[in-house]
């Protein structure tokens, strides 16, 4: 009788009416990263013209790991005097040492930095994890590996610029001012020095306060690889020393990934003024799922496109779209899904939902959610267990929401997706649409006509189709509307660095 009990209560995953259920079947061991080989030092310093000098204020501010709420290590605090000594040194090398070199020797320079990413790809995707509290299966597998790739790529166009703009003759812009996020450090980075370096120019860059670890060990690299002094300047701080950046006259171009709040600020800064920008901003990322698309396929794409790096991604695909008949069974696979996704410690190999970045956006993200509730959403998140430090917030799904509501309406910036359906195209292109955001989508459906259609139709700088959040060197990102100026990668991230006549 036991056998036959047995028999009849096992599970088959290739069925397609079994429910996910990893947990009665096994149990997760626990599988840590080991930090052992990672020096973090106490205190760093600002990188300016090729060495580690201490801020004029003597100021400094503690970084904590989101994870433990426990004290990393300090960064200094660059004032105006600060920011003011790294342009003078980065203007000081564009006129000098770097402008003299032949544009193979700039690339012999970057693929360098690139093979030394490589290299040390442990340490940096460990360090990471700790600072941001991203996964390191993320770090190690997709952060780490495309910021190489990228330095990898403009590499080789530093001495083909004739070629990328024929006609043309591709001058360097001088001295590019750099403010980067804190949802992918050190990708970010990647993004923005290696075309500026590229082109011929250099850089004074600022990570965001709250993950500045891996940008300081980058200029470590950049020490180690021989770049001459003051290529690559980077001074850490918060928003005060990123307006000085912003508003310093001797600077030719500014680039800053961020808030859209922020980007509005900066380009108020820059009105009138002959300096050359990028802003890659907010979104509100719309998912289209039509009912002939592969469901189970689908929704796994959903779950990379909103709940990978806990929702802290930009063109992060939080608005679901899907067509009416099909809906009940996409939630249901939704919310089975959700339950078996593992929140904890980021450097867990297990662990598939990290930490929330600092304490703030945790309590912004913990606000949307009351706020959902309040507009009368219905809320599901999965009863998995949580750390008992740290901030983490349970991967979540609001339905019954409509078009006006502000979770529907708002960037949250954290694991949170709203369900809506719609009947026809049209109506899902119009609901897409209706946002003042235009980063990133996508569409999922076994038809290419329809993919075509539908996503020529959507104001996104991005249109994935059948898949989300996949990036090239190659191929250029950036946004409508309130999600920015300009694209980053491919020829398009060249030419902002560039003056083309």
């Amino acid at each position: 009788m036991s056998e036959t009990k047995t028999k009849e209560s096992t599970y088959k995953p290739t069925s397609p009416n079994s429910k996910l259920d990893f947990a009665s079947l096994w149990e997760y061991s626990e599988a840590p990263e080991s930090s052992a080989n990672l020096e973090i030092k106490d205190k760093y310093e600002l990188f300016i013209g090729g060495k580690f000098v201490k801020p004029s204020k003597d100021r400094y501010f503690k970084s904590l790991s989101p994870s433990t709420e426990k004290e990393i290590t300090q960064f200094a605090e660059a004032t105006q005097k600060d920011v003011d000594k790294a342009v003078k040194a980065a203007r000081k090398a564009f006129k000098g040492e770097w402008s003299d070199l032949k544009p193979s020797s700039r690339a012999k320079y970057i693929y360098r930095i690139a093979r030394m990413l490589q290299e040390r790809a442990r340490e940096f995707a460990i360090a990471e994890s700790i600072d941001g509290g991203k996964p390191i299966r993320e770090s190690r597998d997709v952060d780490i590996p495309l910021a190489a790739a990228y330095f990898f790529y403009y590499a080789g166009w530093a001495d083909k610029l004739e070629y990328a703009f024929p006609g043309k003759k591709p001058k360097p812009v001088g001295v590019c001012g750099q403010i980067i996020p804190w949802n992918f450090p050190l990708l970010m980075l990647a993004w923005k020095i290696a075309p500026a370096l590229a082109c011929g120019n250099t850089v004074v860059l600022k990570p965001a306060e709250t993950t500045s670890l891996t940008a300081m060990m980058f200029a470590e690299l950049v020490k180690d690889a021989g770049l001459p002094d003051g290529v690559v300047n980077i001074v850490t701080g918060a928003g005060q020393t990123g307006a000085e950046i912003v508003n310093h006259k001797d600077i030719d171009k500014i680039a800053f990934t961020g808030s859209t709040n922020v980007g509005k600020i900066i380009q108020k800064s820059l009105a009138g003024t002959d300096k050359k920008y990028t802003l890659e901003l907010g979104g509100k990322g719309a998912l289209i799922l039509f009912e002939d698309a592969p469901i189970d396929q689908a929704v796994e794409g959903i779950i990379n496109a909103i709940y990978f790096n806990q929702g802290h991604v930009c063109c992060a695909g939080s608005r679901l779209l899907v067509q009416e008949n099909i809906a009940d069974k996409v939630i249901m696979k939704l919310k089975d899904r959700l339950e078996t996704l593992i929140v904890g410690d980021p450097l867990d190999k297990n662990t598939d939902i990290g930490a929330i970045n600092s304490k703030e956006q945790f309590d912004r993200v913990n606000s949307y959610l009351e706020l959902g509730v309040e507009e009368g959403a219905e809320v599901y998140q999965s009863k998995c267990s949580v750390p008992e430090s740290g901030y983490y917030i349970r991967p979540t799904l609001f339905t019954n929401v409509s078009q006006s509501n502000r979770v529907v309406q708002e960037e949250i910036f954290g694991p949170v997706l709203t369900v809506q359906t719609f009947r026809t195209a049209d109506e899902a292109i119009e609901k897409a649409n209706n946002t003042p955001f235009g980063l990133a989508g996508g569409v999922w459906t076994d038809k290419g006509s329809k993919i075509f259609k539908v996503g020529k139709a959507l104001r996104s700088g991005v249109v994935w189709a059948n898949t989300y959040n996949k990036f090239d060197p190659t191929s250029p990102f950036g946004g409508y509307k309130e999600s920015g100026v300009g694209r980053e990668g491919g020829l398009h991230g060249l030419s902002a660095y560039l003056n083309l006549k």
